[in-house]
Formats: C-alpha cells, structure tokens, sequence
C-alpha cells in the first residue's frame, strides 16, 4: 500500500496533557530496591546505543568507543555489553570491524542525518553506503520541514522508501522525529502515527543535535502511539529515547515506564534502547555501589 492509500483515512489521537503529567509524577514516585534495582540497571546498559557523531570523529575514536561498548568495565564482573555503537556512514567498516565476533550491532545515521534537507535520491544513496559498508540498523531522519508544511504523504513516502531498501538489506529501521523541532505534543502524536504506518523497526525522539532532546513526556506520547499502532494492526514496533538521559534513576523510570504501556515483551535491546552515551558511566557508578557499598570516582570510568 503506498502512502496515499495509507493517509486516506488517517487522523492522529489528541494528548491529554493532564493525564500524561499524572502518569509521569506517578512513575517519578516509584523507587527500585535491592536485585530489582540491579537487574533494571543490568538492563538498561545493554539497551544503550554508544554514539559518536561529530565532525572531528576519527577511526581511533571509534575503535575506543567500540572496546567500551564490548567492555563497559573489565573489573567487574557479569557486566553485559551495549546495544550498540552509532556513527556516520563513513565510519560504519571501522566500527564493523572492530566490533566483530560481538553481539554488539553497528548503527549508521542515515538521509542527511541531522537536518534532513537533502533530495530522497541522495537519501537512498547515503542509505546503501552504509548498507554496503556493514551497518546492521539505520537511523533515519524524517523531513522535518515537509511535516511543519502538512505535507504527511511526502514524510510517509520517504519512510517507506527507507524502510523497503533497509528491509530488503535485512537491516533495521529506526525513524527519527526530531520531536523539539516539531512543536506540542500533539504534534509529536501526530509524527508518530505517521512514522508508524511505515512499520519501522523502532521510532526515536531525537538527533541528539539540538537543545531539545528525549523527555519522558514525548517518550510516554509515542509509547501510547506505539501500543495503539499494535492493538490495530499486531506489528510490534519500538522505542529509543535519545538525547539527554544522564543518570541510571532516570533510566529506570523509563523502563517502568515502558513495562507499564507497552508490556515485559518490549523489555529487551530488540524494542527499547537509549540513545544516550553519559547513561553508560552512571549505570556503572550505580552498579559498582550495589557491588562494592561505596561509589567510585568518575575518573575510573573511560569517557568514551
């Protein structure tokens, strides 16, 4: 079905803003004690995608940031290993590389990653390099400015052209909203069900790139918008927050949060991940406490 015929009928669920902030507080309250605590924390390490994405990226860079994703801490033990290592399409055969005989999987940013302003063309060609230099998921950007224009069947289609090409590749599809640039939450609501016509292996809040990053109240709209998605249609789609969670207590209240809407099934690095690369050193800190009873020093801790 091409993104006419899917359009055709669409309208988006307006948010109860009052009833999202009500849910939120009431998860903030929660508190995770004792083995809990330490297998959410288990969990959420191996949900985080470690990303580097600047302009100053070098192949050393990225061979480090590999060795930590396959070894967040070597003195300690039973520590899982990151979801996986994000980077450009240029750097997707070091990272390969340096990552192979790993579970841990290479993610390439992906259709003129963060803006978006480029012709699908040279979106689909980008696209395939990174396909062909090893990527094993794409993070794709929608057009933020064809959305601000109304223009969903637009947004839709380059999705599905994404999707068809990444899915033919046997490759998975992570859909990026960019939500602080597309207005309410509403709005967000709206971009989701979108996104979610496509059945894109996750939807993403975020580039990292701009002020406004992950919140739990946009992860909340577009985890209800993913549940709904399944309830009609049985297509399991999920989440990654990205940008902006720092600190494992954090992490932990996005994992109620995701158990609570979405259910244990999505309680895996194959639904849900963390786009968030400051997380890994904090669950770590956490981790160590629960170990030794005393917090270590940030400096034990590699940056990247």
């Amino acid at each position: 079905m091409n993104s006419k015929d899917l359009l055709k009928n669409f309208k988006s669920v307006p948010v109860d803003l009052m009833g999202v902030n009500d849910r939120i507080a009431r998860i903030k309250s929660r508190s995770v004690k004792a083995e809990a605590k330490i297998q959410g924390l288990h969990m959420a390490l191996n949900m985080i995608d470690l990303t580097t994405l600047e302009g100053a990226d070098t192949p050393n860079k990225v061979r480090q940031l590999c060795y930590k994703a396959m070894h967040p801490h070597d003195q300690m033990n039973g520590i899982p290993t990151v979801a996986a290592v994000c980077v450009y399409p240029s750097l997707v055969r070091t990272a390969k590389e340096a990552l192979k005989d790993s579970d841990v999987k290479v993610a390439a940013v992906s259709t003129y990653f963060p803006s978006g302003q480029s012709t699908l063309e040279i979106k689909l060609k980008e696209t395939q390099y990174a396909i062909d230099e090893g990527a094993d998921e794409i993070d794709m950007v929608i057009s933020r400015r064809e959305f601000l224009q109304g223009n969903y069947e637009y947004v839709l289609s380059e999705i599905i052209s994404v999707k068809e090409l990444c899915h033919k590749n046997n490759v998975r599809l992570k859909v990026i909203l960019e939500t602080g640039e597309i207005g309410s939450l509403d709005e967000v609501r709206k971009a989701s069900d979108i996104a979610l016509l496509a059945n894109p292996d996750f939807i993403k809040t975020s580039t990292g790139k701009i002020g406004q990053a992950a919140n739990m109240q946009v992860t909340l709209v577009m985890l209800q918008a993913i549940w709904d998605h399944y309830q009609k249609t049985g297509v399991q789609v999920g989440m990654k927050p990205a940008g902006g969670i720092s600190d494992a207590k954090s992490a932990l209240h996005y994992l109620i949060m995701v158990k609570e809407i979405l259910g244990a099934e999505w309680l895996s690095n194959k639904w849900f991940r963390f786009g968030a690369s400051r997380l890994a050193n904090d669950v770590l800190m956490q981790l160590a406490k629960q170990e030794s009873g005393v917090y270590q020093a940030p400096q034990y801790f590699s940056k990247d």
